[in-house]
């Protein structure tokens, strides 16, 4: 008998020995985990996924988080001493692109990498910063490289040509898409417009941007079909083979 039904992957089924270097793991320092127990919460269910390496990303924004190497480092200290040994867990941060961080790069401080020379930078979700590219060209020019957290959540960017995505490409960005803009968790815009640049391959890598155990338990139940499959498949190994 021929089935009228496609088969169905569950996406969490991809992630296996995947290192998820976009979360707010590290307790009580921006909107992610409030507490050590949170945090834990959150890993042990990473772990039902395969998921047991980590780089923990708070915000690093200005006034309203204004996370510094020493805050994150406590902070990892403090999760590090609740967690089991088998757990491979670094910290870095989420860049704001704005005159704090832009202030900062002109003083010769260095952003905290994800790994390498790679750095997470995410940007406002009302508008673009004014000097944006004289903010990338100041990240590139201390010699790290820009990934762009969520391009996919920037509303003001969507556009059916994709023009400001190649602008940015081109301006030496990578793009990291979240997992759950799979799903309309973030909007229907937001999610059409992760399929569209997943469609014109430029998403280079995804990880979670996991704030909460309720967005495990969502991305536990995405399921695939066959063409999502093979647009993530290339995308999940580029993101495990940064930590390779």
């Amino acid at each position: 008998m021929i089935s009228f039904f496609q088969k169905k992957t569950f996406f969490v089924d991809l992630l296996e020995d995947f290192t998820d270097f976009h979360n707010h793991l590290l307790p009580g320092i921006d909107d992610g985990a409030a507490t050590p127990e949170a945090s834990l919460e959150m890993i042990e269910k990473f772990g039902e996924f395969g998921v047991k390496r980590f780089v923990c990303t708070p915000h690093v924004m200005g006034e309203y988080y204004p996370n510094t190497r020493e805050t994150i480092g406590k902070a990892l200290e403090k999760l590090k001493s609740v967690l089991p040994l088998e757990i491979d867990i670094s910290a870095a941060g989420e860049y704001m692109m704005d005159q704090h961080l832009m202030d900062s790069l002109e003083e010769g401080e260095k952003m905290l990498p994800i790994i390498g020379n790679n750095v997470l930078v995410e940007m406002s979700y009302f508008q673009a910063p004014i000097n944006l590219k004289e903010i990338l060209f100041k990240i590139l020019t201390s010699g790290q490289k820009p990934i762009l957290a969520h391009p996919e959540r920037y509303a003001y960017y969507h556009s059916k040509n994709l023009e400001k995505y190649k602008d940015l490409k081109g301006r030496g960005c990578s793009f990291q898409m979240n997992m759950l803009s799979l799903t309309p968790h973030y909007g229907s815009g937001m999610q059409k417009a992760a399929n569209q640049l997943l469609e014109a391959g430029m998403i280079d890598f995804i990880s979670s941007d996991a704030h909460r155990l309720e967005h495990l338990e969502k991305l536990e139940k995405i399921k695939l079909n066959k063409k999502q499959v093979q647009l993530l498949e290339p995308v999940i190994e580029k993101s495990k083979a940064l930590f390779n």
